[in-house]
């Protein structure tokens, strides 16, 4: 298994957040070619500003591996992330972030990769058309 076939899944959960009326993003978090963690957004059901993808997916994991470091560890997400999951993936110490779309709004990247722990390795554009209409599809649906 490879990067694209865990963004794949990545964008699974991004689908699950969209039917959900969600911002479809979705995230897996990824250790030793298996998967985790999953998350996709849950903000509005449940009405937690803090119920991103990537928390989601990153709680699930350091649950799964008893320990709230993750050094070892990938999360494939389907867009930037902003920068409390940025803080958040800083201080989990994870591994590797790969992420499909930017986000030039709310990413994380216009305030520089310094944000994420020195040590993490970090990837983008990896089906980023994928990952960028599934958001603009959202975004024009809930628009007059």
């Amino acid at each position: 298994m490879d990067d694209l076939h865990f963004m794949k899944k990545a964008i699974e959960q991004a689908v699950m957040a969209f039917e959900a009326g969600e911002v479809p993003v979705g995230a897996v978090l990824v250790l030793d070619h298996k998967i985790i963690g999953r998350g996709h957004n849950q903000t509005e059901r449940l009405q937690d500003v803090t119920a991103h993808a990537e928390m989601i997916a990153i709680s699930a994991g350091a649950e799964f591996l008893g320990a709230k470091y993750l050094p070892d560890c990938t999360l494939y997400v389907t867009i930037e992330p902003c920068v409390m999951c940025a803080g958040a993936l800083r201080w989990s110490q994870i591994g590797r972030i790969v992420y499909g779309a930017a986000d030039d709004k709310y990413g994380f990247m216009k305030y520089g990769k310094e944000i994420l722990h020195p040590k993490t390795k970090l990837e983008y554009g990896l089906m980023q058309e994928d990952c960028a209409v599934l958001m603009k599809k959202f975004f024009k649906s809930k628009r007059p």
